[in-house]
Protein backbone atom coordinates (compact mmCIF):
# COMPACT_ATOMS: atom_id res chain seq x y z
CA UNK A 1 0.00 0.00 0.00
CA UNK A 2 0.89 3.58 -0.22
CA UNK A 3 3.73 5.20 2.27
CA UNK A 4 2.56 9.00 3.01
CA UNK A 5 4.50 11.74 5.30
CA UNK A 6 2.09 13.04 7.76
CA UNK A 7 1.64 14.75 10.87
CA UNK A 8 0.56 12.77 13.87
CA UNK A 9 -2.94 14.14 13.75
CA UNK A 10 -3.39 13.73 9.79
CA UNK A 11 -1.92 9.83 10.44
CA UNK A 12 -5.01 9.33 12.97
CA UNK A 13 -7.10 10.92 10.61
CA UNK A 14 -5.82 8.84 7.20
CA UNK A 15 -6.36 5.56 9.65
CA UNK A 16 -9.54 6.32 10.54
CA UNK A 17 -10.64 7.25 6.56
CA UNK A 18 -8.75 3.35 5.48
CA UNK A 19 -10.94 1.44 8.09
CA UNK A 20 -14.31 2.45 7.14
CA UNK A 21 -14.91 6.01 8.70
CA UNK A 22 -18.41 7.17 8.18
CA UNK A 23 -18.25 10.26 9.73
CA UNK A 24 -15.84 12.48 12.00
CA UNK A 25 -17.16 15.49 14.66
CA UNK A 26 -15.61 17.92 15.89
CA UNK A 27 -14.80 21.65 17.34
CA UNK A 28 -11.31 23.12 16.31
CA UNK A 29 -8.79 23.08 19.45
CA UNK A 30 -5.22 22.76 18.95
CA UNK A 31 -3.26 20.27 18.70
CA UNK A 32 -6.04 18.46 17.69
CA UNK A 33 -7.78 20.29 14.49
CA UNK A 34 -5.51 19.11 11.60
CA UNK A 35 -7.08 16.22 11.87
CA UNK A 36 -10.53 17.18 11.15
CA UNK A 37 -8.68 19.69 8.64
CA UNK A 38 -7.08 16.22 6.49
CA UNK A 39 -10.44 14.73 6.16
CA UNK A 40 -12.01 18.05 5.25
CA UNK A 41 -9.54 18.01 2.16
CA UNK A 42 -9.01 14.47 1.47
CA UNK A 43 -10.47 13.78 -2.30
CA UNK A 44 -11.48 10.04 -0.94
CA UNK A 45 -12.76 11.08 2.27
CA UNK A 46 -15.16 13.98 0.07
CA UNK A 47 -16.30 10.63 -2.31
CA UNK A 48 -17.09 8.30 0.19
CA UNK A 49 -19.14 11.37 1.18
CA UNK A 50 -17.41 10.88 5.10
CA UNK A 51 -19.27 13.73 7.41
CA UNK A 52 -16.58 16.41 8.39
CA UNK A 53 -18.34 19.74 9.04
CA UNK A 54 -17.23 21.41 12.29
CA UNK A 55 -19.62 21.07 15.48
CA UNK A 56 -20.75 24.35 17.86
CA UNK A 57 -18.96 22.82 20.74
CA UNK A 58 -17.13 19.92 21.68
CA UNK A 59 -20.44 18.25 23.76
CA UNK A 60 -22.41 18.41 20.86
CA UNK A 61 -20.00 17.33 18.64
CA UNK A 62 -19.10 13.73 21.00
CA UNK A 63 -23.23 13.30 21.11
CA UNK A 64 -23.31 13.31 17.14
CA UNK A 65 -20.81 10.73 16.85
CA UNK A 66 -22.26 8.81 19.48
CA UNK A 67 -25.81 8.77 17.15
CA UNK A 68 -23.45 8.02 13.90
CA UNK A 69 -22.43 5.25 16.32
CA UNK A 70 -26.10 4.26 17.04
CA UNK A 71 -26.81 3.64 13.84
CA UNK A 72 -24.00 1.63 13.30
CA UNK A 73 -21.96 3.35 11.27
CA UNK A 74 -17.82 4.27 12.45
CA UNK A 75 -17.67 7.46 13.93
CA UNK A 76 -14.43 9.70 15.59
CA UNK A 77 -14.97 12.78 17.55
CA UNK A 78 -12.03 14.79 17.68
CA UNK A 79 -11.30 17.90 20.80
CA UNK A 80 -8.19 18.85 22.54
CA UNK A 81 -7.57 18.28 26.38
CA UNK A 82 -9.95 21.27 27.56
CA UNK A 83 -12.65 20.10 24.93
CA UNK A 84 -12.86 17.04 26.79
CA UNK A 85 -14.28 18.99 29.96
CA UNK A 86 -16.99 20.48 27.82
CA UNK A 87 -17.90 16.70 26.02
CA UNK A 88 -18.04 15.22 29.89
CA UNK A 89 -21.61 14.29 30.47
CA UNK A 90 -22.18 12.25 27.13
CA UNK A 91 -18.22 11.34 26.83
CA UNK A 92 -19.09 9.66 30.68
CA UNK A 93 -22.36 8.16 29.57
CA UNK A 94 -21.53 6.67 26.44
CA UNK A 95 -19.07 4.35 28.25
CA UNK A 96 -22.60 3.17 29.66
CA UNK A 97 -25.09 3.02 26.84
CA UNK A 98 -21.62 1.67 24.58
CA UNK A 99 -21.55 1.76 20.78
CA UNK A 100 -22.96 0.33 17.96
CA UNK A 101 -20.92 1.38 15.50
CA UNK A 102 -17.04 1.43 16.35
CA UNK A 103 -16.44 5.50 17.98
CA UNK A 104 -13.19 7.00 18.77
CA UNK A 105 -12.83 9.45 21.32
CA UNK A 106 -9.19 11.34 20.11
CA UNK A 107 -7.77 13.78 22.55
CA UNK A 108 -5.22 16.02 21.96
CA UNK A 109 -3.21 16.96 25.69
CA UNK A 110 -1.04 20.03 25.35
CA UNK A 111 1.73 19.06 27.99
CA UNK A 112 3.89 22.51 28.83
CA UNK A 113 0.61 24.67 27.92
CA UNK A 114 1.47 25.72 24.29
CA UNK A 115 -1.77 26.93 23.80
CA UNK A 116 -4.33 26.02 26.54
CA UNK A 117 -4.81 27.07 30.20
CA UNK A 118 -3.81 23.86 31.90
CA UNK A 119 -1.76 20.96 30.83
CA UNK A 120 -4.51 18.05 32.35
CA UNK A 121 -4.20 14.65 31.20
CA UNK A 122 -7.07 13.36 29.25
CA UNK A 123 -6.19 9.44 30.41
CA UNK A 124 -7.83 10.31 33.64
CA UNK A 125 -11.03 10.51 32.00
CA UNK A 126 -10.77 7.33 30.42
CA UNK A 127 -9.84 6.02 33.43
CA UNK A 128 -12.60 7.81 35.35
CA UNK A 129 -14.83 6.05 32.88
CA UNK A 130 -13.49 2.50 32.53
CA UNK A 131 -13.07 2.16 28.81
CA UNK A 132 -9.95 1.40 27.22
CA UNK A 133 -7.15 4.31 25.74
CA UNK A 134 -4.91 3.75 22.88
CA UNK A 135 -1.56 6.33 23.15
CA UNK A 136 0.69 5.89 19.63
CA UNK A 137 4.48 6.28 20.39
CA UNK A 138 5.26 7.61 16.59
CA UNK A 139 3.34 8.61 13.51
CA UNK A 140 2.88 4.92 12.29
CA UNK A 141 1.20 3.65 15.34
CA UNK A 142 -1.21 6.69 15.26
CA UNK A 143 -2.22 5.63 11.76
CA UNK A 144 -2.54 1.78 13.35
CA UNK A 145 -4.38 2.78 16.23
CA UNK A 146 -6.69 4.45 14.18
CA UNK A 147 -7.07 1.53 11.83
CA UNK A 148 -7.29 -0.98 14.24
CA UNK A 149 -8.96 0.85 17.18
CA UNK A 150 -12.49 0.65 15.52
CA UNK A 151 -12.35 -2.93 15.79
CA UNK A 152 -11.51 -2.73 19.50
CA UNK A 153 -14.48 -0.54 20.21
CA UNK A 154 -16.91 -2.88 18.24
CA UNK A 155 -15.18 -6.38 19.99
CA UNK A 156 -16.07 -4.64 23.36
CA UNK A 157 -19.14 -2.62 22.62
CA UNK A 158 -17.46 0.29 23.76
CA UNK A 159 -15.61 4.25 22.88
CA UNK A 160 -12.45 4.15 23.12
CA UNK A 161 -9.60 6.75 23.78
CA UNK A 162 -6.84 7.81 21.19
CA UNK A 163 -4.92 10.02 23.65
CA UNK A 164 -1.96 12.02 21.92
CA UNK A 165 -0.12 14.68 22.88
CA UNK A 166 1.23 18.14 21.08
CA UNK A 167 4.34 16.97 20.12
CA UNK A 168 3.30 13.74 18.26
CA UNK A 169 0.15 15.77 16.32
CA UNK A 170 2.42 18.35 15.07
CA UNK A 171 5.93 15.95 13.86
CA UNK A 172 5.63 14.61 11.05
CA UNK A 173 6.96 10.67 9.73
CA UNK A 174 6.50 8.22 7.00
CA UNK A 175 3.28 5.91 7.54
CA UNK A 176 2.70 2.92 5.68
CA UNK A 177 -0.98 2.33 5.13
CA UNK A 178 -3.36 -0.68 5.41
CA UNK A 179 -6.06 -1.87 2.90
CA UNK A 180 -8.88 0.61 2.77
CA UNK A 181 -12.13 -0.98 4.21
CA UNK A 182 -15.83 -0.07 2.93
CA UNK A 183 -17.90 1.44 5.58
CA UNK A 184 -20.41 -0.25 8.14
CA UNK A 185 -23.95 -0.39 6.63
CA UNK A 186 -26.32 1.43 8.47
CA UNK A 187 -27.64 -0.98 11.19
CA UNK A 188 -29.78 0.04 14.30
CA UNK A 189 -29.02 -1.55 17.80
CA UNK A 190 -29.94 -5.37 18.40
CA UNK A 191 -31.37 -3.91 21.85
CA UNK A 192 -33.50 -0.98 21.31
CA UNK A 193 -33.04 0.03 24.83
CA UNK A 194 -29.24 0.11 24.98
CA UNK A 195 -29.45 4.19 24.92
CA UNK A 196 -31.58 4.53 27.56
CA UNK A 197 -30.23 5.53 30.56
CA UNK A 198 -33.28 4.95 32.95
CA UNK A 199 -31.74 4.01 36.01
CA UNK A 200 -33.06 0.62 35.97
CA UNK A 201 -31.60 0.59 32.30
CA UNK A 202 -28.24 1.94 33.61
CA UNK A 203 -27.79 -0.55 36.48
CA UNK A 204 -27.53 -2.83 34.38
CA UNK A 205 -25.35 -1.84 31.69
CA UNK A 206 -23.02 -0.42 33.94
CA UNK A 207 -22.47 -3.93 35.92
CA UNK A 208 -21.96 -4.76 32.24
CA UNK A 209 -19.16 -2.43 31.87
CA UNK A 210 -17.91 -3.81 35.14
CA UNK A 211 -17.63 -7.18 33.99
CA UNK A 212 -15.91 -6.09 30.94
CA UNK A 213 -12.95 -4.76 32.61
CA UNK A 214 -11.34 -7.75 32.87
CA UNK A 215 -11.67 -8.41 29.13
CA UNK A 216 -10.07 -5.02 28.36
CA UNK A 217 -6.98 -6.14 30.39
CA UNK A 218 -6.66 -9.07 28.92
CA UNK A 219 -6.49 -7.26 25.36
CA UNK A 220 -4.13 -4.78 26.98
CA UNK A 221 -2.12 -8.53 27.54
CA UNK A 222 -1.94 -9.11 23.92
CA UNK A 223 -1.79 -5.96 22.17
CA UNK A 224 0.52 -5.45 19.83
CA UNK A 225 0.63 -1.91 21.12
CA UNK A 226 1.97 -3.72 24.62
CA UNK A 227 5.52 -4.56 24.58
CA UNK A 228 8.10 -5.90 27.32
CA UNK A 229 11.61 -5.83 25.47
CA UNK A 230 13.95 -7.79 27.71
CA UNK A 231 17.67 -6.49 28.69
CA UNK A 232 20.15 -7.66 31.03
CA UNK A 233 20.49 -4.74 33.59
CA UNK A 234 17.91 -5.51 36.16
CA UNK A 235 19.05 -2.56 38.73
CA UNK A 236 16.34 -0.46 36.54
CA UNK A 237 13.09 -1.16 35.08
CA UNK A 238 11.39 1.36 32.38
CA UNK A 239 7.74 2.02 31.60
CA UNK A 240 7.61 3.89 28.76
CA UNK A 241 4.04 5.20 27.73
CA UNK A 242 3.12 6.68 24.27
CA UNK A 243 5.89 9.24 22.92
CA UNK A 244 8.10 9.64 26.02
CA UNK A 245 9.58 6.25 24.22
CA UNK A 246 11.33 8.42 21.29
CA UNK A 247 12.65 10.51 24.42
CA UNK A 248 14.21 7.11 25.82
CA UNK A 249 15.42 5.72 22.59
CA UNK A 250 17.35 9.45 21.64
CA UNK A 251 19.25 8.52 24.50
CA UNK A 252 20.48 5.62 23.33
CA UNK A 253 21.07 6.19 19.59
CA UNK A 254 24.03 3.98 19.35
CA UNK A 255 23.26 1.30 21.73
CA UNK A 256 20.86 -1.05 22.83
CA UNK A 257 18.78 0.13 25.81
CA UNK A 258 20.31 -2.07 28.61
CA UNK A 259 17.53 -1.96 30.67
CA UNK A 260 14.19 -3.85 30.77
CA UNK A 261 11.59 -1.52 29.10
CA UNK A 262 7.70 -1.94 28.76
CA UNK A 263 6.22 0.09 26.14
CA UNK A 264 2.82 1.13 27.35
CA UNK A 265 0.43 2.31 24.07
CA UNK A 266 -2.98 0.19 25.25
CA UNK A 267 -4.67 0.63 28.54
CA UNK A 268 -5.65 -0.14 30.61
CA UNK A 269 -2.35 -1.47 31.64
CA UNK A 270 -0.93 -5.11 31.05
CA UNK A 271 -0.70 -6.43 34.46
CA UNK A 272 1.33 -9.25 33.63
CA UNK A 273 4.25 -7.28 32.04
CA UNK A 274 3.99 -4.94 34.85
CA UNK A 275 4.42 -7.91 37.38
CA UNK A 276 7.12 -9.29 35.50
CA UNK A 277 8.68 -5.78 35.25
CA UNK A 278 8.34 -5.37 39.25
CA UNK A 279 9.56 -9.04 39.92
CA UNK A 280 12.47 -8.89 37.76
CA UNK A 281 14.24 -4.83 38.53
CA UNK A 282 15.13 -2.88 41.77
CA UNK A 283 13.93 0.30 40.99
CA UNK A 284 10.94 1.14 38.14
CA UNK A 285 11.34 4.17 36.23
CA UNK A 286 8.16 5.87 34.66
CA UNK A 287 8.49 8.12 31.49
CA UNK A 288 5.05 9.61 30.57
CA UNK A 289 3.97 12.45 29.03
CA UNK A 290 1.33 14.52 31.25
CA UNK A 291 -0.15 13.82 35.03
CA UNK A 292 1.81 10.87 36.76
CA UNK A 293 -1.15 8.31 36.26
CA UNK A 294 0.30 5.00 35.87
CA UNK A 295 2.87 6.16 38.90
CA UNK A 296 0.41 6.78 40.89
CA UNK A 297 -1.10 3.14 40.16
CA UNK A 298 1.81 1.40 40.51
CA UNK A 299 3.18 3.04 43.57
CA UNK A 300 3.17 0.31 46.28
CA UNK A 301 2.39 -2.18 44.11
CA UNK A 302 5.12 -4.20 45.34
CA UNK A 303 6.69 -2.73 48.31
CA UNK A 304 10.61 -4.14 46.87
CA UNK A 305 10.40 -2.05 44.17
CA UNK A 306 10.96 1.54 44.20
CA UNK A 307 9.14 3.38 41.47
CA UNK A 308 10.45 6.74 40.29
CA UNK A 309 8.74 9.44 38.23
CA UNK A 310 7.09 12.70 38.72
CA UNK A 311 5.98 12.21 42.38
CA UNK A 312 9.57 11.72 43.54
CA UNK A 313 11.11 14.71 41.62
CA UNK A 314 13.25 12.04 39.36
CA UNK A 315 11.35 13.87 36.72
CA UNK A 316 9.90 17.48 36.65
CA UNK A 317 6.10 17.23 37.87
CA UNK A 318 4.78 19.63 34.88
CA UNK A 319 6.18 20.17 31.31
CA UNK A 320 6.74 17.71 28.80
CA UNK A 321 9.08 15.53 28.48
CA UNK A 322 12.30 15.64 25.97
CA UNK A 323 15.46 13.55 25.90
CA UNK A 324 17.22 15.94 28.03
CA UNK A 325 15.23 15.18 30.90
CA UNK A 326 14.99 11.16 30.39
CA UNK A 327 18.75 11.48 30.11
CA UNK A 328 19.30 13.24 33.54
CA UNK A 329 16.98 10.70 34.92
CA UNK A 330 18.85 7.82 32.99
CA UNK A 331 22.18 9.37 35.25
CA UNK A 332 23.27 10.92 31.38
CA UNK A 333 25.42 14.01 32.36
CA UNK A 334 23.59 16.24 30.10
CA UNK A 335 23.82 19.61 28.82
CA UNK A 336 21.62 22.23 29.36
CA UNK A 337 22.54 24.33 26.03
CA UNK A 338 23.01 28.11 26.32
CA UNK A 339 20.80 30.28 28.43
CA UNK A 340 19.16 32.82 27.08
CA UNK A 341 20.70 36.27 28.18
CA UNK A 342 18.31 38.40 30.65
CA UNK A 343 18.37 41.36 28.27
CA UNK A 344 17.09 39.61 25.78
CA UNK A 345 12.89 39.91 26.51
CA UNK A 346 10.26 37.10 25.17
CA UNK A 347 8.24 38.29 22.35
CA UNK A 348 4.51 38.05 23.53
CA UNK A 349 1.68 36.59 21.08
CA UNK A 350 0.18 39.70 19.31
CA UNK A 351 -3.07 40.98 17.67
CA UNK A 352 -2.64 41.29 14.02
CA UNK A 353 -2.09 44.59 12.40
CA UNK A 354 -5.37 45.65 11.13
CA UNK A 355 -7.54 43.34 13.66
CA UNK A 356 -10.88 44.41 14.47
CA UNK A 357 -10.26 43.16 18.23
CA UNK A 358 -7.89 46.15 18.58
CA UNK A 359 -10.18 48.93 17.75
CA UNK A 360 -13.42 47.64 19.55
CA UNK A 361 -10.50 47.03 22.94
CA UNK A 362 -9.78 50.75 22.38
CA UNK A 363 -13.01 51.91 22.38
CA UNK A 364 -13.67 49.83 25.42
CA UNK A 365 -11.00 51.24 27.37
CA UNK A 366 -12.24 54.13 26.73
CA UNK A 367 -15.69 53.93 27.82
CA UNK A 368 -14.66 52.68 31.30
CA UNK A 369 -12.38 55.16 31.82
CA UNK A 370 -14.43 56.62 34.87
CA UNK A 371 -15.28 53.13 35.94
CA UNK A 372 -11.54 52.42 36.08
CA UNK A 373 -10.01 48.47 35.46
CA UNK A 374 -11.29 45.48 36.77
CA UNK A 375 -14.97 45.32 34.96
CA UNK A 376 -14.34 43.50 31.61
CA UNK A 377 -14.56 39.15 31.93
CA UNK A 378 -13.20 37.95 28.22
CA UNK A 379 -12.99 34.23 26.44
CA UNK A 380 -10.71 32.30 24.79
CA UNK A 381 -9.80 33.79 21.28
CA UNK A 382 -7.35 35.81 19.76
CA UNK A 383 -9.03 38.83 21.83
CA UNK A 384 -7.89 37.26 24.78
CA UNK A 385 -4.27 39.08 23.98
CA UNK A 386 -6.40 42.22 25.10
CA UNK A 387 -5.29 41.22 28.40
CA UNK A 388 -1.82 41.97 27.26
CA UNK A 389 0.16 45.29 26.78
CA UNK A 390 -0.86 48.25 25.04
CA UNK A 391 -4.36 46.95 25.92
CA UNK A 392 -4.89 45.25 29.37
CA UNK A 393 -8.75 45.75 28.77
CA UNK A 394 -9.72 42.42 29.91
CA UNK A 395 -9.96 40.33 33.69
CA UNK A 396 -10.34 37.57 32.95
CA UNK A 397 -10.09 34.02 30.88
CA UNK A 398 -11.23 31.07 32.57
CA UNK A 399 -13.01 28.49 29.99
CA UNK A 400 -14.80 28.20 26.77
CA UNK A 401 -18.31 30.92 27.52
CA UNK A 402 -17.39 31.99 30.67
CA UNK A 403 -17.36 35.64 29.71
CA UNK A 404 -20.88 35.83 30.06
CA UNK A 405 -21.64 34.06 33.05
CA UNK A 406 -18.94 35.45 35.03
CA UNK A 407 -19.94 38.87 34.39
CA UNK A 408 -23.26 38.00 35.23
CA UNK A 409 -22.09 36.57 39.05
CA UNK A 410 -20.03 39.87 39.24
CA UNK A 411 -23.11 42.26 38.58
CA UNK A 412 -25.54 40.32 41.19
CA UNK A 413 -22.54 40.56 43.82
CA UNK A 414 -23.29 44.48 42.69
CA UNK A 415 -20.08 45.17 40.29
CA UNK A 416 -21.11 47.89 37.82
CA UNK A 417 -20.73 48.35 35.00
CA UNK A 418 -19.74 44.05 33.84
CA UNK A 419 -19.11 43.68 30.66
CA UNK A 420 -17.98 40.39 28.75
CA UNK A 421 -16.01 40.22 25.80
CA UNK A 422 -16.62 36.89 23.36
CA UNK A 423 -15.87 36.02 20.25
CA UNK A 424 -18.61 35.38 17.50
CA UNK A 425 -17.54 31.32 17.13
CA UNK A 426 -16.77 30.95 21.16
CA UNK A 427 -20.17 32.58 21.38
CA UNK A 428 -21.96 29.41 19.85
CA UNK A 429 -20.12 27.09 21.29
CA UNK A 430 -20.95 27.84 24.88
CA UNK A 431 -22.13 31.59 25.50
CA UNK A 432 -25.89 31.21 24.54
CA UNK A 433 -26.94 29.90 27.95
CA UNK A 434 -25.10 32.28 30.00
CA UNK A 435 -26.60 34.96 28.06
CA UNK A 436 -30.56 32.79 28.63
CA UNK A 437 -29.63 32.88 32.40
CA UNK A 438 -28.93 36.89 32.10
CA UNK A 439 -32.35 37.38 30.23
CA UNK A 440 -34.09 35.53 32.48
CA UNK A 441 -33.08 37.23 35.69
CA UNK A 442 -32.31 40.55 33.67
CA UNK A 443 -29.53 40.88 34.78
CA UNK A 444 -27.41 44.22 33.93
CA UNK A 445 -24.37 43.03 32.28
CA UNK A 446 -23.02 44.70 28.42
CA UNK A 447 -22.32 41.59 26.18
CA UNK A 448 -19.53 42.36 23.74
CA UNK A 449 -19.26 40.02 20.84
CA UNK A 450 -16.51 40.37 18.71
CA UNK A 451 -18.14 39.22 15.45
CA UNK A 452 -14.50 38.69 12.98
CA UNK A 453 -16.56 35.40 10.78
CA UNK A 454 -14.48 32.89 11.62
CA UNK A 455 -13.12 30.47 14.60
CA UNK A 456 -9.52 32.55 13.91
CA UNK A 457 -7.58 31.33 16.51
CA UNK A 458 -7.13 27.89 15.31
CA UNK A 459 -6.65 28.31 11.55
CA UNK A 460 -9.71 30.67 10.37
CA UNK A 461 -12.17 27.02 10.53
CA UNK A 462 -16.04 28.08 9.76
CA UNK A 463 -17.73 29.85 12.51
CA UNK A 464 -20.83 28.25 13.50
CA UNK A 465 -22.35 31.57 13.83
CA UNK A 466 -22.00 33.28 10.49
CA UNK A 467 -25.22 35.45 9.66
CA UNK A 468 -26.71 34.33 13.41
CA UNK A 469 -26.04 36.52 15.91
CA UNK A 470 -28.86 38.78 16.28
CA UNK A 471 -31.23 36.26 15.45
CA UNK A 472 -29.85 33.67 18.25
CA UNK A 473 -29.77 36.94 20.92
CA UNK A 474 -33.69 38.02 19.83
CA UNK A 475 -34.62 34.26 20.04
CA UNK A 476 -32.63 33.99 23.90
CA UNK A 477 -34.60 37.29 24.68
CA UNK A 478 -32.66 40.48 24.60
CA UNK A 479 -34.44 43.20 23.40
CA UNK A 480 -33.85 44.28 19.51
CA UNK A 481 -32.98 47.83 20.25
CA UNK A 482 -30.49 46.94 22.65
CA UNK A 483 -28.83 44.58 20.04
CA UNK A 484 -26.16 47.09 18.32
CA UNK A 485 -23.77 46.26 15.47
CA UNK A 486 -20.98 48.50 15.28
CA UNK A 487 -18.01 48.44 12.34
CA UNK A 488 -14.86 48.53 14.63
CA UNK A 489 -12.58 51.08 12.85
CA UNK A 490 -10.59 54.35 13.62
CA UNK A 491 -13.12 56.31 11.83
CA UNK A 492 -15.88 54.81 13.92
CA UNK A 493 -14.38 55.29 17.48
CA UNK A 494 -16.26 58.20 19.17
CA UNK A 495 -19.29 56.41 17.97
CA UNK A 496 -18.51 53.04 19.32
CA UNK A 497 -17.61 54.77 22.68
CA UNK A 498 -20.30 56.70 23.11
CA UNK A 499 -22.57 53.02 21.94
CA UNK A 500 -20.98 51.27 24.61
CA UNK A 501 -21.55 54.26 27.35
CA UNK A 502 -24.53 54.14 26.79
CA UNK A 503 -25.35 50.54 27.00
CA UNK A 504 -23.86 50.11 30.26
CA UNK A 505 -26.14 52.64 31.76
CA UNK A 506 -28.87 50.46 30.56
CA UNK A 507 -30.11 48.26 33.35
CA UNK A 508 -30.72 45.09 32.07
CA UNK A 509 -28.82 43.11 29.26
CA UNK A 510 -27.80 44.50 26.06
CA UNK A 511 -25.08 43.12 23.19
CA UNK A 512 -23.10 45.04 21.33
CA UNK A 513 -21.60 43.35 18.14
CA UNK A 514 -18.25 44.74 16.72
CA UNK A 515 -18.53 43.26 13.54
CA UNK A 516 -14.92 43.43 10.78
CA UNK A 517 -13.68 39.95 8.97
CA UNK A 518 -10.89 38.82 10.00
CA UNK A 519 -7.92 40.03 8.42
CA UNK A 520 -6.16 36.41 7.57
CA UNK A 521 -9.49 35.73 5.75
CA UNK A 522 -9.77 38.45 3.58
CA UNK A 523 -8.14 35.84 0.96
CA UNK A 524 -10.72 33.11 1.75
CA UNK A 525 -12.81 33.52 -1.34
CA UNK A 526 -15.03 30.90 0.12
CA UNK A 527 -15.82 33.02 3.02
CA UNK A 528 -16.12 36.52 0.81
CA UNK A 529 -18.74 34.79 -1.03
CA UNK A 530 -20.87 33.24 1.94
CA UNK A 531 -20.51 36.86 3.37
CA UNK A 532 -21.69 38.56 0.25
CA UNK A 533 -24.64 36.15 0.43
CA UNK A 534 -25.71 36.92 3.22
CA UNK A 535 -25.47 40.40 3.12
CA UNK A 536 -22.33 40.90 5.47
CA UNK A 537 -19.61 42.03 3.44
Amino acid sequence: MQKLLLLGAESIAQGAIDAGLSGVYAYPGTPSTEITEYIQKNKAAREKKIHSQWSSNEKTAMEAALGMSYAGKRAMVCMKHVGLNVAADAFINSAITGVNGGLIVTVADDPSMHSSQNEQDSRFYAKFAMIPVLEPSNQQEAYDMAYFGFELSEKFKVPVMMRITTRLSHSRSGVQRLKELAQNDLKLPSDMRQFVLLPSIAKVRYRGLLNSQLGFEQDSENSKFNQYIEAKDKSLGIIACGISLNYLNENYLEQEIPYPVLKIGQYPLPRKHIEKLFTECEEVLVLEEGYPLVEEMLKGYLEKVKVKGRLDGTLPRDGELNPTIVGKALGFQKEEGLKVPDFINNRPPAMCTGCGHIDAYKALNEALAEAGKGHVFSDIGCYTLGALEPYTAINSCVDMGASITMAKGAADAGLQPAVAVIGDSTFTHSGMTGLLDAVNENTNITVIISDNFTTAMTGQQDSQALGHIEDICKGIGVEPDHIIVLNPTKKNHDLMVQTMKEEMKYPGVSVIIPRRQCIQTVKNKELVEKLRELDLK
